[in-house]
């Protein structure tokens, strides 16, 4: 990284200090919300928050007691002694529950169907919706999720909805998964996506849709970086 783009980038960051916003990146699995999210928040100097990190989180404990996926007496009680938070160390950010770090297995196939299912379950969505508000009072603040600019901050400045070719979506996530040897293909990790986007876009509760006022963008044509830059684009706009 050259000198000037370190005056760059830290111009930025001091311009967007002085303003700080709430920002949703809204979007379906493989539309690479997370990778975009985590760059976009360090370019402004923001926090990031993983959303669907924490649904996941729910669903590991909820393995882990072995609760049934409609229990929702079950999942209330759990919600009620469950302590989710992000901490940054050696290794980066991670997800602790209950101080145990649980940021490799929430990344697991079965949870991540898992907590495609109890998100649609109104106790876990409303401890998760406290949990969420609480981490966006001082703004300044990246949300990454798949109804953060429908449910969780409709007040939110700028609102973002990711997507991509499921072709594409399908190939990110398969990089994704491969290393941790699942063992899925390609063929299976496009099913599990298309099963779930079905399930989030046809869920009674808080279903998977983009905001009236969301800025659309595909990114099946863009780097990670030109979705960035695109994204600061829009933001300059709200300072």
């Amino acid at each position: 990284m050259t000198s000037s783009t370190l005056l760059f980038n830290s111009n930025q960051k001091n311009k967007h200090a002085a303003k700080r916003l709430v920002i949703t990146i809204d979007g379906p699995g493989g539309a690479g919300k997370t990778t975009v999210s985590r760059i976009l928040a360090e370019r402004l100097g923001y926090q990031y928050v993983d959303t669907g990190a924490l649904y996941r989180g729910v669903a590991v404990a909820a393995r882990s007691a072995g609760l049934n996926r409609d229990d929702e007496a079950g999942l209330g009680a759990l919600c009620d002694n469950l302590d989710l938070r992000f901490i940054n160390n050696e290794k980066g950010l991670r997800l602790f529950s209950n101080c145990s770090d649980i940021t490799d297995p929430i990344r697991d196939p079965e949870i991540t169907m898992l907590a495609s299912t109890i998100s649609a379950k109104p106790v876990v969505r409303k401890f998760l919706l406290v949990l969420q508000r609480d981490m966006a009072k001082t703004k300044g603040v990246v949300f990454e999720g798949r109804d953060m600019g429908t449910v969780v901050f409709p007040e939110a400045e700028v609102k973002f909805f990711l997507n991509a070719s499921q072709k594409v979506r399908a190939l990110r996530r398969h990089r994704e998964v491969e290393p941790k040897k699942t063992g899925q293909t390609i063929e299976e990790v496009e099913r599990d996506l298309q099963r779930r986007d079905e399930n989030d876009s046809n869920r009674r509760l808080a279903p998977l849709k983009p905001a009236e006022d969301a800025i659309h963008i595909d990114s099946t044509h863009l780097s990670v970086m030109g979705v960035v830059d695109l994204m600061l684009l829009h933001v300059d706009k709200f300072i």
